[in-house]
């Protein structure tokens, strides 16, 4: 649990503990704060590791693109320079320069292993897809964490004030966070 959430439940203990109903029911509020806080850290920590892992898939995707597109450009080059040897009409190196050009060739498009360089972009643009969106989710989980703190600052101050409207107010916002949590959480967003 956060500094804030344990200083507002310290807070509450020492002020509510007298039979006052306003604190009493505050400290409801700020334990139903705390246990949304917890699991909007518990989303943000599981989007942020998938953030992770795919943007790691995405880089390792690229690299695996960058070094089949050198053994590509290899083969081809090799290709052109025998096509342009005295000996260029041998059989035996016109069997080398088609060799040479097919690896190029599946080098750049193998849908039949999945491993070509089209495959590999097409996969690594998903991936980026899947990457942006854990990180868009995280955003949204750290700003509803944001948001359910503040909620339990005010009601920790409601209690020491015994200022209703700041209870109301930590309601509203610890509400609005924690819904807009759980529709993260669901899928919605």
């Amino acid at each position: 649990m956060s500094k804030i959430a344990e200083e507002a439940h310290e807070t509450i203990h020492e002020h509510g503990g007298h039979g006052d109903p306003f604190a009493k029911r505050v400290a409801v509020l700020v334990s139903a704060l705390a246990a949304a806080l917890a699991l909007t850290e518990i989303g943000a920590k599981s989007t942020q590791n998938e953030y992770l892992k795919d943007h790691i898939a995405v880089s390792d995707d690229y690299a695996y693109y960058q070094a089949r597109n050198l053994r590509a450009l290899l083969k081809e080059t090799e290709a052109t320079v025998l096509s342009h040897v005295p000996s260029a009409d041998d059989p035996k190196v016109q069997v080398t320069i088609k060799a040479d050009k097919d690896y190029a060739d599946r080098m750049r498009d193998d849908p039949k292993s999945g491993e070509g360089m089209k495959q590999l972009l097409e996969r690594a643009k998903q991936r980026e897809e899947l990457r942006d969106e854990s990180f868009h989710h995280y955003h949204i989980y750290e700003f509803a964490g944001g948001a359910l703190e503040i909620a339990i600052v005010l009601a920790s101050v409601a209690v020491v004030t015994t200022m209703a409207p700041l209870a109301y107010a930590a309601f509203a916002i610890g509400g609005v966070a924690s819904l807009v949590a759980g529709c993260v959480a669901m899928g919605l967003f």
